[in-house]
C-alpha cells in the first residue's frame, strides 16, 4: 500500500485508510439514526487483519461509533497485531451525557479515558474534535481546545485535529486551533475543499489532510439500482440523495462511464472517484469505511495513479 507523509506529523500512513464508523454497527442518539446496518464483529474482526497483512497502517475511529464498539473491536487486535505499528485515531466531542452542550470538559475528559481502555492502549496518535459546533458564538472553542492541549501534554495523544462535513466551518477555527490534521468531508459530489480556503491553509502550513466519506456512504459507486431501504438505526435513511431517483440513475450513468475510460484498471469506479480526490492533496489521505475482509482488498488495490486530465474528466461527471 502507498504511503504519505501526514504533514507536519512526520508520520508515514497508508494513503487508503481504514475507517471503522460500521464497525458500531447501527445506532441512535437523540432519536437520531448514526450508525451502519448489517454489520456484524466477525466481519469487522477479518477486515482490521486483512487491513493490516495489506499495509493499510491508519486506522480511524471515535468514542461514539456505536457507543464505543468500534473501538473496543480494535482494541482486541493487538495480540495480532503490533500496536505501535498502527497511527490509530480517534474523536470526541459528539457525546454529550448529561451535560446541554457538546464538548463540556467533564465528558470530555470522561469519554477519552473510555476510549483508551477500550482501544487498549495507553495512547491514541491522533485524537480530533470531531466536529465545529461549539456553541452559537464559539464560546465552548477554547476550553474544548484546552482539554486536547492537557490530552498532549498527559502523553494521552501524540497530535491533535479538526473534523467536520463542512470545511468552511474547520476555516473558522483553524486558525485558533493550530491542528496538525485536519478532516474534512470531501467527495467530487460535495467539495468544498478548495473554495473555502482549506486546501491553502493546508498547504501553507504542511498540515495532515484526511477526507472522510470519499464515496459518499457508497452513493457515488452506482451501485444502487433503486431507492434503498435501510434498517433502523442507519444514518444513510436520512441522506436525501439516497431518496432521488434521478440522481440513482445518474450515478449508474457514471458507473458505465467509468468502467469504459478505465478498461485495463482493477475497481475503475473506485479508481476515479478515490484517485481524483488525491491528486492535489501531497500530505492527504482519504478514510475508506472497509466493512470486511473483501472490501479491504479492494481498496488494498487502489495504487493506481490518475493523471490530470483524466481526474478533471472524472470529476466532471459528478460536479454537473
Amino acid at each position: 500500500m502507498k504511503k504519505i507523509i501526514l504533514g507536519r506529523t512526520n508520520q508515514k500512513v497508508s494513503i487508503i485508510s481504514l475507517g471503522t464508523w460500521s464497525f458500531g454497527g447501527p445506532n441512535k442518539t437523540g432519536g437520531i439514526s448514526v450508525g451502519w446496518s448489517n454489520q456484524n464483529q466477525l466481519d469487522s474482526t477479518s477486515a482490521l487483519t486483512k487491513a493490516w497483512e495489506k499495509e493499510i497502517n491508519h486506522w480511524d475511529t471515535a468514542d461514539v461509533y456505536g457507543d464505543g464498539l468500534s473501538e473496543s473491536i480494535i482494541g482486541k487486535m493487538w495480540d495480532i497485531v503490533p500496536r505501535k505499528n498502527i497511527f490509530l485515531a480517534t474523536k470526541v466531542g459528539w457525546d454529550k451525557g448529561n451535560y446541554n452542550h457538546w464538548y463540556h470538559p467533564k465528558q470530555m475528559i470522561k469519554n477519552m479515558e473510555r476510549s483508551l481502555k477500550n482501544l487498549k492502549t495507553d495512547y491514541v496518535d491522533l485524537i480530533y474534535l470531531h466536529h465545529c459546533n461549539f456553541g452559537k458564538n464559539g464560546e465552548y472553542f477554547d476550553h474544548a481546545l484546552e482539554i486536547l492541549e492537557n490530552f498532549k501534554e498527559e502523553g494521552k495523544t501524540r497530535f491533535i485535529g479538526l473534523s467536520d462535513w463542512n470545511s468552511r466551518k474547520i476555516m473558522r477555527f483553524v486558525n485558533h486551533c493550530d491542528p496538525d490534521v485536519v478532516q474534512p468531508l470531501r467527495n467530487l459530489m460535495d467539495d468544498s475543499y478548495e473554495d473555502s480556503g482549506l486546501k491553502s491553509h493546508v498547504e501553507k502550513h504542511n498540515l495532515g489532510v484526511c477526507f472522510f466519506s470519499p464515496l459518499k456512504h457508497g452513493f457515488l459507486t452506482g451501485k444502487y439500482h433503486q431507492i434503498p431501504k435501510f434498517q433502523d438505526g442507519d444514518h444513510r435513511s436520512q441522506i436525501p440523495e439516497f431518496r432521488n431517483v434521478s440522481l440513482i440513475k445518474k450515478m449508474q450513468e457514471n458507473k458505465k462511464k467509468l468502467e469504459k475510460h478505465f478498461p485495463n484498471i482493477d475497481n475503475p469506479v473506485l479508481h476515479g472517484l478515490i484517485n481524483s480526490l488525491l491528486i492535489d492533496s501531497k500530505t492527504g489521505c482519504v478514510l475508506l469505511g472497509q466493512r470486511n475482509q473483501d472490501q479491504v482488498n479492494t481498496a488494498a488495490s487502489l495504487n493506481n495513479s490518475i493523471s490530470s486530465s483524466d481526474a478533471k474528466w472524472v470529476k466532471s461527471l459528478y460536479q454537473n
